[in-house]
């Protein structure tokens, strides 16, 4: 028996930029480093897509451009609040079964960072 198949999950780990994020005061005066890590389960895919073609398949620059654009849109006083709109965003994306979003805050104390980590849909 030959297998042609296989449960694909699409990951994106270490993607850092500044975003408008936290209650305090310095946080709100500046954008703070953040840390974003991505799995989304996309099940059972074709283990050789039906050709080369980046248009039959989830394009990661999607993905990215998504966390970025959901992270950087305006000033949001909880982590909380964030992931929860990232994880929302990729579960909405076409063929996307479950997401797992983990956000780190880098610099909110001066001996250890911060992170939230949601998981929703299928897994």
């Amino acid at each position: 028996m030959s297998v042609t198949k296989g449960n694909q999950i699409l990951t994106l780990t270490g993607l850092r930029f500044n975003a408008n994020l936290g209650v305090l005061d310095h946080e709100k005066d500046a954008p703070q480093p953040i840390e974003v890590d991505a799995e989304l389960n996309l099940g059972t895919q074709p283990l050789l897509p039906r050709d080369d073609d980046l248009f039959h398949v989830l394009d990661y620059r999607r993905v990215r451009t998504i966390i970025i654009e959901e992270c950087t849109a305006e000033h949001v006083n909880l982590l909380e609040s964030l992931i929860g709109k990232v994880a929302k965003r990729l579960l909405d994306l076409p063929g996307v079964l479950g997401v797992r979003v983990r956000i780190a805050k880098l610099e909110i104390f001066d001996d250890c960072e911060v992170a939230i980590r949601v998981e929703t849909g299928q897994w």
